[in-house]
């Protein structure tokens, strides 16, 4: 490394030979993750990567992509969209103050007014 263009060279190629071993990766687990694919097919993919890397990746993407993209969503799971759960109301010694945050939970309406009712039962109990 004799000047700083080699130096930036080496660095480029290092960040896309990085890039390459997570695409790669990527791949590796989709292929094994896919369940309609058979051990032979898996076999097939497995040696084209290791002779054609470059290429093998390239078409992979290109021709599952869009399946990839479907089982990686089905590994992490359903997404719990609209989920809320209330904070813990802190046990007050005053039935008073407990209504009063219940109160004020459902006028930010953190809270529905059944779960309300409930509080309120609870602290009055």
């Amino acid at each position: 490394m004799d000047s700083f263009g080699d130096f930036f060279w080496l660095l480029v190629w290092a960040f896309v030979f990085g890039c390459y071993l997570v695409v790669l990766f990527q791949v590796l687990i989709d292929l094994f993750r896919d369940e309609d694919l058979s051990g032979w097919w898996k076999a097939v993919w497995v040696i084209f990567l290791i002779i054609v890397p470059f290429l093998s990746v390239l078409i992979y993407v290109i021709a599952r992509g869009r399946g990839m993209a479907e089982r990686h969503q089905a590994a992490k799971g359903p997404r719990e969209v609209d989920t809320y759960v209330p904070p813990p109301i802190i046990h007050m010694s005053n039935p008073a103050d407990q209504i009063a945050s219940a109160q004020t939970l459902l006028d930010k309406g953190a809270i529905t007014q059944a779960e309300f009712d409930q509080l309120k039962q609870k602290a009055l109990a």
